[in-house]
């Protein structure tokens, strides 16, 4: 984007960071992703040939730096990176105190959410061996209708596609409550309470599910303006 011009610090920081989909990316590589791949899942309406344009900006920005860890690339924050986060993470935080709550159709995107939960499992809780959590979500077209976590005290991962296990517990929703309730707008007892979010499978499961289920990190900021929370009521 085309500088501004002026030598002061806010305006360099801005003429590098301000560029559409920069914070999101440096989000990503924040929260632990350090593949190609991995950090594109995190913004999957970004073209990939977007991201390799941003993440090279980033580089000769010393703020990321590209590793070669045996056969493959890794992308990790530079020390300089490394002190943006906390002011990156108080812009989500006034985000989520100030801004409406406004939440559209398009917003309610579930594969993000699922990404985004899927590194903040508390596997320490899950059963020994696997467990595969298979996600309804009734509003979605046929295609992208179902999604799995599959999940082990080693880690979870997130798959598009029948990963062929059994799964073990269904959650059907649809897309707006996971979003409301995965950033603190609706209590997940109340929304299974409502019946909004239904869990099938073994009593147990079911019984342990909000345990394994870590909210958003932002999850707990209480929002300052009350415009657009309620629109799930």
């Amino acid at each position: 984007m085309p500088g501004y011009g002026q030598y002061c610090p806010l305006a360099l920081a801005t003429e590098v960071l301000a560029e559409r989909w920069t914070l999101l990316v440096l989000r990503e590589l924040g929260l632990g992703a350090r593949h190609f791949n991995d950090i594109h899942r995190g913004v999957p309406r970004m073209s990939p040939t977007l991201l390799t344009r941003r993440l090279r900006t980033l580089e000769r920005a010393a703020i990321v730096e590209r590793v070669r860890v045996g056969r493959r690339i890794e992308y990790r924050l530079t020390e300089s990176g490394q002190a943006l986060m906390p002011a990156i993470e108080s812009l989500a935080v006034w985000s989520k105190s100030w801004l409406p709550a406004t939440l559209s159709d398009e917003r309610a995107d579930p594969d993000l959410i699922l990404w985004d939960m899927h590194r903040r499992m508390n596997t320490q809780l899950l059963p020994d061996g696997r467990t595969v959590i298979r996600f309804v979500l009734v509003d979605q077209p046929e295609t992208r209708r179902r999604r799995w976590l599959v999940c082990e005290r080693s880690g979870v991962d997130v798959c598009v596609n029948d990963p062929g296990f059994d799964h073990d517990l269904d959650v059907e929703s649809d897309s707006r409550t996971l979003v409301w309730v995965w950033y603190g707008d609706l209590p997940l007892t109340r929304a299974l309470d409502d019946g909004r979010i239904a869990l099938h499978g073994p009593q147990a499961l079911c019984a342990a599910f909000p345990s394994w289920l870590q909210l958003n990190l932002l999850a707990e900021v209480p929002r300052k303006t009350s415009a657009g929370v309620g629109d799930y009521s």
